[in-house]
């Protein structure tokens, strides 16, 4: 074994793994919120990531010389089967509330059922048993709680994102009994369903518009009144070609339409539309839909927050009188102080975009940046979003449908190694957290959106069961990693690190509810302080956990002992509630002391 370059401590390397259940409250420094960051750039291909059992204790049979040279493998007396047992027992505590985890499916790329290359609702039930088997004592699923639909609506468009029928589930996906049933089997299994909710939009062949239109073209030069066509006015129709505005055909009218001539913007301050989404929003939760993810939040109002956020409020109010355990989150692509403002209307969820994409914090700290920027961010969540909204809920996501996919963030050696981790960094945040299909068994695809949204790769054999073809102008997307197939054989794969970490946050349910505190750094370092330790507290209803990631290559010692933790100094009492290590080094931890590998994560109570 060798762990690199060891920050050394006499003693440490006759550390035990210390073995127990999990079964709390303290306190410790916060960091600034300009925490510094390290620009240095990690590289490397692909991690090695296959596990193995650590080596017999050798102390007391080697040489003095011997155990000088063999220290790294007298450093742990377990195999990787009993680290495992100190935490993979522990009972799954699903809560039955909107902090979830959610994994995001584009039905179109995930699972055909009837071999026409499209992926369908019957494909996605499926492979229900994949996200979910609604089984506790099961470990063949990857224990998502929580489904988020791309539109399912009907559509002209492969994406969807412009709904022809706001009642309707687009034909290429199935049918409404089919969409019933899926709901059912979701029950089932303690699957909550959002559908994404489009109305910043239509498309241009919803009825609505087409009914509009038709109105305008029988006008003869008579003034327009929704009296008579009240679908005139579920949208903005001008005299006036402004920017954006395109002209309806054979007429001198012209519609707004700000993200294509084909999305023509919704009038969402026409109050007879907006009688029509209460509809809608009834139609789809009476039927067992759990919520809605809500699509351009910011341009329901173009450059207009506050009439952004009063629309969201009222929109609020009206899902929540009608279910009030209905789940709501708002996409708002803009910065963190932005999006923040959105709580203001009283939503669920606005996603967190500064932890996301490869510019995102997450990102950022695997690329070099001090762990630092991620603990301190981490920390100031409650007062930046509570602020606004003192019951908000994060969303955190690492990628989405509009983004390249974070395998392709990294390169070299660690490349494996970085992907896992970053999904650990985003499914230990709290809130509910997202995944995008096909993150959990590190998917490429970037450029082009239809590349983002490849099918998920269930085999290398393009014609096995189940193999959606993709978007029609994809391009090739060559992965780097293997397919389901090979990743559910082996132990050390992105998808077996992902079940883990998702098994880990169901575990703990401080990890997705609790109030985070950064723990600085330098307050448990062996020696100097690290770019590449941060350790973050978790406390929810009288019980905290304390989260410890490794952000760099190095393997990192820590004397955690001064660190206060359900009301006790770290110690010999203290149970691992969880230990993630992406390569072949495993963690170490007895009477308070930890001996970490790079890019792993350890979690005590």
């Amino acid at each position: 074994m060798k762990y690199g370059q060891v920050r050394t401590l006499a003693g440490m390397m006759a550390a035990i793994l210390f073995l127990g259940g999990c079964g709390g409250v303290g306190d410790n420094k916060t960091a600034p919120a300009d925490a510094p960051e390290n620009a240095a750039v990690l590289a490397g291909e692909q991690a090695a990531d296959t596990v193995q059992g650590q080596e017999e204790n050798a102390a007391g049979e080697a040489s003095e010389q011997g155990q000088s040279e063999n220290a790294d493998d007298a450093a742990g007396t377990q195999s990787i089967e009993n680290v495992r047992a100190a935490w993979e027992d522990i009972p799954l505590q699903m809560i039955d509330d909107n902090y979830r985890t959610y994994y995001e499916v584009f039905v179109y790329s995930f699972c055909d059922s009837d071999g026409d290359g499209v992926g369908d609702l019957q494909g996605l039930i499926s492979k229900l048993d994949y996200i979910n088997d609604g089984d506790d004592t099961t470990d063949t699923d990857l224990g998502c709680n929580g489904i988020w639909l791309m539109p399912v609506n009907p559509s002209p468009t492969y994406h969807k994102y412009d709904v022809a029928d706001y009642y309707g589930i687009d034909e290429e996906y199935g049918t409404l009994e089919d969409f019933q049933a899926f709901l059912a089997e979701c029950d089932k299994r303690g699957i909550k369903v959002i559908m994404d909710l489009v109305l910043n939009h239509s498309s241009s062949q919803n009825p609505w518009f087409q009914e509009a239109c038709a109105y305008l073209k029988g006008l003869d030069g008579a003034e327009p009144d929704a009296a008579d066509c009240p679908y005139y006015d579920y949208y903005h129709f001008s005299k006036e070609q402004g920017g954006g505005f395109y002209q309806v055909e054979g007429t001198d009218w012209f519609y707004e339409a700000q993200f294509w001539s084909e999305m023509p913007d919704l009038n969402l301050d026409c109050e007879a539309l907006r009688t029509e989404i209460a509809e809608i929003t009834k139609y789809w939760l009476d039927m067992g839909v759990g919520g809605f993810r809500l699509d351009a939040v910011k341009e329901y109002y173009s450059g207009a927050p506050q009439s952004n956020i009063a629309f969201l409020s009222w929109l609020t109010d009206t899902v929540k009188s009608q279910k009030e355990d209905a789940y709501l989150v708002g996409e708002a692509w803009l910065d963190m102080a932005d999006y923040a403002q959105y709580y203001e209307s009283g939503i669920d969820s606005i996603f967190d975009f500064a932890f996301a994409d490869k510019d995102g914090i997450i990102s950022k700290v695997l690329n070099g940046a001090s762990a630092a920027k991620y603990g301190a961010a981490v920390s100031s969540l409650d007062m930046t979003f509570g602020e606004y909204n003192e019951n908000y809920i994060d969303a955190p996501f690492y990628t989405n449908h509009d983004m390249g996919r974070s395998a392709g963030y990294y390169a070299g050696e660690e490349s494996a190694a970085l992907t896992k981790m970053a999904g650990a960094m985003n499914l230990f945040m709290s809130g509910s957290a997202f995944v995008y299909y096909g993150e959990e068994l590190g998917m490429k695809g970037s450029g082009k959106d239809e590349n983002k949204r490849a099918p998920m790769y269930w085999s290398k054999n393009p014609d096995a069961e189940g193999m959606c073809d993709g978007p029609k102008d994809m391009e090739n997307v060559k992965m780097k990693f293997d397919s389901l197939e090979e990743q559910e054989q082996d132990a050390a794969s992105v998808y077996q690190f992902y079940k883990k970490a998702i098994k880990i946050r169901n575990q703990n349910p401080e990890i997705a509810r609790g109030s985070a505190q950064y723990v600085l750094a330098g307050d448990f370092l062996v020696e100097d302080t690290s770019e590449s330790v941060c350790a973050i507290k978790k406390a929810y209803e009288g019980s905290e956990v304390l989260l410890i990631f490794v952000t760099g290559a190095e393997t990192e010692e820590l004397d955690l002992t001064e660190i206060t933790l359900n009301g006790k100094n770290i110690g010999a009492e203290t149970k691992i509630c969880g230990a993630l290590a992406t390569g072949e080094e495993e963690i170490n931890f007895a009477e308070g002391k930890a001996v970490m590998p790079g890019y792993s994560v350890l979690v005590l109570k």
